[in-house]
């Protein structure tokens, strides 16, 4: 059976492993620290021995390599043109990628094709082909709620008009589409990293997320999320907010409502926009469950168009710890074929 090697690249681990054409893992998943501010060749070179471990490890000799990359990929030209996780400090300023020719840095280590892509719109194909969408979803929108907020859109050639086959995976004009953590869901609201104001990421990021809890730890509102961080305000996380929530915990439910409810504006907004059948939460934050996507799903009702919210089933992903992994190899896969 033919295998490939996906690939996904984060801040903090890149992790590799061999995967068939069914989405079953072929070999050992092999994992190693990303060095993601330490430079161009430490980062390439914790890339390139992470997949060269994953082709040793492989039950059958892989044929290609992709790779999730978060950030503005270029696949045509085989480069990073924009990743504002990964480069290195120049005194107190982070420079970070730009216009990086990773196919070409790789290729000679690696001796198998290279196709990348950005990690959330790969999480989105991985979703779709081996998650909740099953390969048969005729439009599945995925939103990865973390350190930020990803997105991907994947349509079915019965959702859109004219010759297609598919799936097709949305990346716009210039590859760099379907950022739809960066719409705006409250003008002049927080800021995020990116420079701008009330973004869905400003709201629902990670950061966001704790911030709330401790505002509200800080003006004297008990929580077992503060118990489960051993008194420490600073040890609360979402993780610890989401076990807090489950055992009926009034203010970790409120976070996650409030948080919840910007989600939902922005599901109701892509509804609008892309009609899905399916919206599935992703990323390690959603692993919250309910208490998050409740919410999403009750503020969605009130953005969307109802008879195009009636379609739409809103859902945790299935593949949260893998769909990066999944995608990449599947459009390795893919590039096998054509």
């Amino acid at each position: 059976m033919v295998s490939v090697i996906g690939v996904d690249l984060g801040g903090t681990n890149v992790r590799a492993a061999a995967i068939d054409a069914s989405g079953n893992i072929a070999g050992q998943r092999i994992e190693q620290a990303s060095r993601a501010q330490e430079g161009l060749e430490p980062i390439v070179d914790a890339l390139a021995s992470t997949i060269e471990e994953a082709i040793r490890s492989a039950s059958t000799p892989p044929a290609s390599v992709g790779i999730a990359i978060p950030g503005h990929i270029d696949d045509h030209r085989g480069v990073i043109v924009w990743a504002p996780n990964f480069g290195q400090y120049r005194g107190e300023v982070f420079e970070c990628w730009r216009e990086v020719p990773i196919r070409k840095l790789l290729s000679d280590r690696i001796g198998l094709p290279i196709v990348v892509g950005n990690d959330a719109n790969l999480a989105a194909l991985g979703e779709y082909r081996f998650g909740v969408g099953r390969d048969r979803a005729k439009c599945l929108v995925l939103l990865t709620v973390g350190t930020g907020i990803g997105g991907g859109v994947v349509l079915a050639p019965a959702a859109v008009q004219g010759r297609a086959s598919g799936p097709l995976l949305l990346i716009g004009g210039n590859g760099g589409g379907a950022e739809l953590g960066h719409t705006v869901v409250l003008a002049g609201g927080l800021d995020c990293n990116a420079g701008t104001y009330g973004t869905l990421e400003a709201y629902c990021q990670r950061d966001s997320i704790i911030r709330r809890a401790v505002y509200k730890v800080q003006r004297g509102r008990p929580s077992q999320a503060l118990d489960l961080a051993g008194g420490d305000v600073a040890a609360i996380t979402p993780r610890l907010l989401a076990q807090a929530a489950d055992q009926g915990d009034e203010v970790a439910s409120e976070v996650f409502r409030e948080v919840g409810t910007y989600l939902g504006i922005g599901i109701g907004n892509f509804i609008n926009v892309f009609a899905p059948d399916v919206v599935a939460i992703g990323g390690q934050i959603a692993k919250a469950g309910e208490p998050l996507i409740g919410p999403a799903r009750l503020a969605a009702r009130d953005v969307a168009i109802p008879s195009l919210f009636a379609d739409a089933t809103i859902t945790a992903a299935e593949r949260i710890d893998d769909a990066g992994l999944l995608g990449a190899a599947a459009i390795a896969l893919e590039a096998g074929r054509s």
